[in-house]
């Protein structure tokens, strides 16, 4: 790529949080290998046991407290601040470690644990260190509260604004996802019809690997900064 104009659109998944200590999800030892999906991010779940699931996400929420952003996070923010073209970034990931590397605009496409939601009113407020059904929402006063986060059978957040970055995409570059998740899994094939050049950074290729152009394989870590790097330090 030499267009130092070039708009950048990047998605990243849960391979980039794993090496700040966040576990994955549909890796072997992954978190949907241990607990159902359907128990805890459904709905009917949540409508079945709101407690169960409200502990399982105020747990989630404490693990993202305790961790730091890594190597990628950080190069990332620093594409975003010296890349002179336009950066986009759209995260699955519902941590904030993209903000607190520095990132200044994150799409979170699944939503995030740090707010809460009422089911009520769509009233958003900062999520307590503790989550309960007994929680009122402050504006409506109903016990409606759940996370702040995208379940299955749910539409995911700002796909329209996401469908117009694609369309005016130079790049598309999809970082430490499974590419077994819609639409996300989608966006390469959207990014690429719009004429944009494909990359995947991964740890290993992704269910959709054959969307992209070129790929390099290896920890976040490693790769995300690399390829910054290159970018960046290119005449």
């Amino acid at each position: 790529m030499q267009d130092r104009k070039a708009h950048i659109v990047i998605l990243t998944g849960a391979g980039i949080s794993a090496e700040s200590g966040l576990g994955t999800f549909r890796d072997i030892g992954g978190l949907w290998s241990r607990y159902d999906w359907r128990d805890l991010a459904t709905p009917e779940g949540f409508t079945r046991d709101p407690a169960f699931v409200l502990e399982f996400y105020n747990w989630r929420r404490a693990n993202v407290r305790k961790v730091a952003p890594n190597a990628a996070h950080h190069a990332l923010a620093r594409l975003a601040r010296d890349w002179p073209g336009r950066v986009t970034l759209v995260t699955q990931n519902v941590d904030d470690l993209h903000e607190r590397a520095g990132s200044p605009e994150v799409i979170h496409m699944h939503g995030t644990h740090l707010t809460a939601l009422c089911a009520a009113c769509a009233h958003r407020w900062p999520a307590p260190d503790e989550m309960a059904p007994t929680d009122t929402c402050p504006v409506c006063n109903r016990t409606a509260t759940r996370p702040d986060v995208v379940w299955f059978g749910e539409t995911p957040y700002h796909l329209g604004r996401i469908a117009r970055a694609l369309e005016s995409a130079d790049v598309f570059v999809s970082i430490g996802t499974s590419g077994t998740v819609y639409p996300a899994a989608g966006f390469a094939a959207d990014a690429k019809d719009a004429g944009a050049e494909t990359l995947e950074l991964n740890l290993e290729p992704s269910r959709n690997a054959g969307l992209f152009d070129r790929a390099r394989h290896g920890p976040a870590t490693e790769v995300v900064p690399a390829w910054v790097e290159s970018l960046i330090a290119a005449p």
